[in-house]
């Protein structure tokens, strides 16, 4: 909770200031299909109980998010999650069907670049809208 929660918000906090003078304001908190009671792989419910202060925290991400971006409608800002999907992030991950980094970036990327007008307070895959 305190990496994932607490830190997301006192870094959010400490930025607001210059995403606030900024003319395309974007904040992208990751998160993980494990915030999700929806997610068929990694929700919640799929686990089996495996892990949960993790699927806990990065719920609190998401309900995080969409309180920001209630904060800031209409400031220009953009906040979403973005679940990057199972990542080869350690040796022998591509071989548990983890996906290379540089493809899971892309959804980040997108959130990061969305347009003014863009969607602010949801929690995204690759581009699209997840459940949670």
């Amino acid at each position: 909770m305190e990496v994932n929660v607490v830190g997301v918000w006192h870094l959010t906090q400490l930025l607001m200031p210059l995403l606030r003078r900024s003319a395309a304001g974007r904040i992208v908190n990751v998160s993980s299909g494990a915030g999700s009671h929806q997610d068929p792989r990694f929700g919640m419910a799929a686990r089996s109980g495996l892990a949960p202060a993790y699927g806990i925290s990065k719920a609190a991400v998401n309900a995080l998010t969409t309180s920001l971006a209630a904060e800031l409608a209409g400031s220009g800002i953009l906040i979403n999650a973005v679940c990057p999907g199972l990542t080869a992030t350690w040796p022998g991950a591509e071989k548990m069907g983890a996906r290379p980094a540089r493809v899971s970036a892309q959804g980040v990327v997108w959130a990061a670049t969305l347009p003014s007008g863009g969607p602010s307070g949801g929690f995204f895959r690759d581009g699209q809208p997840l459940e949670w």
